[in-house]
């Protein structure tokens, strides 16, 4: 696509994460296609991702053959907003730093989001940017929630210990980040072949602070067919038009 002209106050770049197979999903094209109230799940995630003041690119990370099909999904709606494309990789974190590798140096602030977490909104992003901003201190800021559930540690189907919950969080994304924090702590999860569940795992590891900040228990992820539901009934009910 055409790069869009970026203006100085959009320091941020999003990495969109959308190369899952959707083999649990049951769609061989993948669930980011999938139709969402009218529109791709993927088309939800990016128009969040592309209404954040301060994003000026967002490289979509996709199946390398299936790139056609991904930008007709994404669109052409925000001309303030350059659109790349990045091959996926066998492991997310594969596919975060084919992401990463379209970035340029210009932007000093990273987001990483899921293609199949489509409700999350711009205001998301927002908050955790003015936090990260607001806090020298900080690596990155991540969205998520408290463990409300008993949680159990569990070998062969035994429970070995029941931990306290009220010390664990279910994180999600967006994720954002200094840009150099980011790019160090992948360059060292390369270096020494580290493996991380999520993008803030790399950086602590790496010795970053991360902060998290509570967001909606709405903001759900399109991973089995009947998530789609789910999410479709919660879009209505945003719209008013649900109960």
């Amino acid at each position: 696509m055409k790069a869009a002209i970026r203006m100085s106050s959009r320091d941020t770049a999003v990495v969109l994460v959308a190369g899952g197979t959707g083999e649990r999903f049951g769609r061989s094209s993948g669930k980011q296609l999938a139709g969402l109230a009218g529109r791709p799940v993927l088309a939800h995630s990016f128009e969040a991702c592309a209404a954040v003041a301060r994003v000026g690119l967002v490289v979509v990370v996709c199946h390398p053959e299936r790139v056609s099909e991904y930008a007709a999904a994404v669109g052409t709606d925000a001309p303030d907003v350059e659109v790349r494309f990045a091959a996926g990789g066998r492991r997310r974190q594969d596919s975060v730093a084919a992401g990463l590798s379209q970035v340029p140096d210009t932007f000093s602030r990273i987001a990483v989001h899921d293609g199949a977490r489509p409700l999350a909104g711009p205001d998301l992003f927002d908050v955790a940017l003015r936090t990260l901003d607001a806090e020298p201190v900080l690596a990155g800021v991540v969205i998520g929630h408290p463990a409300v559930d008993t949680l159990k540690m569990v070998e062969d189907g035994l429970v070995t210990a029941t931990p306290d919950r009220t010390r664990f969080w279910a994180v999600q994304t967006p994720q954002v980040f200094h840009a150099d924090a980011l790019r160090a702590a992948y360059t060292e999860a390369a270096r020494t072949g580290r493996e991380g569940t999520d993008d803030a795992s790399l950086v602590e590891a790496a010795g970053g602070a991360v902060r998290v900040l509570e967001g909606p228990r709405d903001n759900i992820k399109v991973t089995l067919a009947k998530d789609l539901a789910i999410a479709e009934a919660l879009l209505a009910a945003r719209s008013g038009r649900g109960t």
